[in-house]
């Protein structure tokens, strides 16, 4: 994360996609601690092999915000209506 905010590139590659460093730079600053407990959760319960950590951490990180609402929100509908 702190090597992605330091960076002084004008563009950020993102699961394949450039982005303006700025918006990434930006996305990250808001990362709160909710954000990382769902991201170690995550990381937790895949069972795919990640060939690149670094860009997987930077992928998972750049969309946690976006991600962490409906994952949850799965997640309790599991729980409550999913089947035994």
């Amino acid at each position: 994360m702190l090597e992605t905010v330091c960076t002084a590139r004008k563009t950020i590659r993102i699961a394949g996609d450039d982005y303006p460093a700025e918006l990434v730079k930006s996305k990250f600053m808001k990362l709160n601690s909710s954000h990382i407990e769902f991201i170690l959760d995550c990381m937790r319960e895949n069972t795919t092999k990640v060939r690149n950590i670094k860009q997987y951490l930077k992928a998972v990180l750049f969309n946690a915000p976006s991600t962490i609402d409906s994952y949850y929100t799965a997640l309790v509908n599991h729980d409550l209506y999913g089947g035994e």
